[in-house]
């Protein structure tokens, strides 16, 4: 594992620009310093020869012309002497009498003894190689058996017909071309420390930008289109790519911004779509299940008045008011259907304003002062403060008249009395207002407490429909509070229970 994740940064390096760069100087380097190498060995020799050759070939035309110039002997001695030292060379001139005219060399036998011992050709050279030959002058390059020493050797005859003979050792070539060699290979490697140097500053500037393109581009490719390319004063192609880039990723994230709201948009389409087929199915579940027993009662009543079952006034009157008192509340159920279904399905626009909770309660309760009177029920609320919350107010009156309808509904007298108590708290960390309703009777099981928000729910179902209940009362009170997204709830009391909502407080709210 630890070696594939080795091989990996390896391989990743390798694919680095920075890394490619380097490498290329390197191997641009290494090629050119082959490349004088096998110059070195191929050409040096070649080219040394053509050289020397061409000097001595400008030496022999200088001596003839100090010849032709008739200059005295002392002077062309101290020129040849010169030209020897120089150029590192034997000169022997000789007349036509065998007289040594001039010799580097001071030998003291004959003149043929001194050629052969001078230039050692006839009895001791081997590998003649002719460099140059003309009328007047030859050239060769002649190896010694013994020495093992090249030599370039002169033999010419001057304009005034003395013979002219120079010698001059030539160097160990292939010692030079390795020496050489070697001081190339060295310099190649400073030369490579050196580009490496180099080329990590340069190439640390060049990859800069690339870098960070490639982040923006994985960036883009995450759907992030924060990051944007600085724009440099250079007007190079890394530039212009980066530019062209900002321009992609801005009509790429306008794009996706757009298919995204189309995207929501449709979305809630299908929701709302969906919505209103399953608040359709609901709908005609819930009112094909409430309707039974009405429509029971009055397909009963009006078979019997149509059967004449029974023939007296008092009799068909009742079954009448039977059927009118049945269809109206078929009209309502169905009313307060079509209400909830558009509550719980965010149907619904709330005109919300500011208004006196205080004085709204004390409406609903003076409204149900005849149901009170006939129970016998004692109601208490003490707040006398004005109290202002923001909703709307159509709405926060259907829940207090539910909740102050149920508590007169299941109300039983406790300690000999029968009670309903409405408070009011306020939490200013929430900015929220509670009202409370409490009634004496009996507790809910723990069981129902959440179960009796549902729709149709009926703690006592055998006795609902005697106290005129539909079982949505709480189930409409649910579906406000949560398009409010307030609380609500029931709490289970010492001699009663307690319902409760809350609803939000006005800023100018005075306590």
């Amino acid at each position: 594992m630890k070696l594939n994740n080795r091989m990996n940064k390896i391989k990743q390096s390798v694919k680095s620009v920075r890394i490619r760069l380097f490498l290329t100087l390197c191997i641009v380097t290494t090629i050119i310093i082959l490349l004088l190498v096998i110059v070195n060995n191929v050409i040096l020799e070649k080219y040394y020869l053509y050289n020397k050759t061409k000097v001595m070939i400008q030496i022999y035309e200088q001596i003839n012309r100090s010849y032709n110039n008739e200059l005295s002997n002392e002077r062309i001695n101290q020129d040849l002497k010169i030209l020897a030292i120089k150029n590192n060379l034997d000169i022997i001139i000789k007349t036509d009498e065998n007289i040594i005219m001039l010799s580097t060399d001071k030998y003291k036998s004959n003149y043929e003894d001194e050629i052969k011992s001078f230039f050692n050709i006839k009895e001791k050279g081997e590998n003649i190689q002719s460099l140059y030959k003309e009328k007047t002058i030859n050239i060769n390059l002649v190896k010694e058996n013994d020495t093992k020493v090249n030599y370039i050797i002169v033999s010419a005859y001057l304009d005034n017909g003395y013979e002219l003979y120079m010698k001059t050792p030539v160097a160990d070539l292939q010692e030079s071309a390795r020496i050489s060699n070697n001081v190339l290979i060295a310099l190649g490697g400073i030369v490579i420390v050196i580009s490496g140097i180099i080329a990590s500053f340069v190439s640390r500037k060049f990859t800069a930008p690339i870098l960070e393109l490639n982040d923006i581009a994985k960036k883009m490719s995450n759907l992030d289109f924060s990051q944007k390319y600085v724009s440099k004063d250079t007007e190079d192609e890394i530039n212009n790519l980066g530019k062209s880039i900002n321009i992609m990723s801005d009509k790429l994230e306008k794009t996706i911004n757009q298919l995204t709201v189309n995207n929501s948009e449709l979305e809630k389409d299908i929701e709302h779509k969906s919505k209103i087929d399953e608040m359709r199915k609901q709908f005609i579940s819930d009112v094909s299940h409430e309707l039974k027993t009405p429509i029971a009662l009055i397909q009963g009543y009006a078979e019997g008045l149509v059967e004449n079952v029974n023939a007296d006034d008092e009799s068909r009157e009742f079954y009448a008011n039977v059927i009118l008192d049945e269809a109206n509340k078929m009209d309502r159920l169905v009313k307060q259907l079509l209400e909830l279904m558009r509550l719980e399905y965010g149907k619904l626009e709330f005109n919300n304003e500011n208004f006196d909770i205080v004085v709204l309660i004390k409406e609903v309760i003076k409204k149900s002062h005849v149901m009170l009177e006939e129970n016998n029920i004692k109601v208490i609320f003490e707040e006398n403060t004005v109290i202002m919350v923001y909703a709307d107010v159509f709405y926060i009156e259907q829940i207090l008249t539910n909740y102050l309808t149920n508590a007169i509904r299941y109300s039983k007298e406790i300690n000999g009395e029968r009670r309903i108590e409405v408070k009011i708290s306020s939490d200013e960390k929430k900015r929220k207002i509670r009202v409370s309703v409490f009634n004496t009777g009996d507790n809910i099981e723990k069981n129902e407490l959440q179960r009796i928000w549902g729709r149709f729910y009926k703690i006592d179902s055998s006795r609902n429909r005697e106290k005129g209940g539909t079982g949505i009362g709480l189930s409409y009170v649910k579906a406000i509070m949560n398009n409010y997204k307030n609380e609500y709830g029931a709490i289970n009391k010492t001699d009663g229970v307690e319902f409760f909502f809350d609803v939000d407080m006005d800023e100018k709210t005075i306590t």
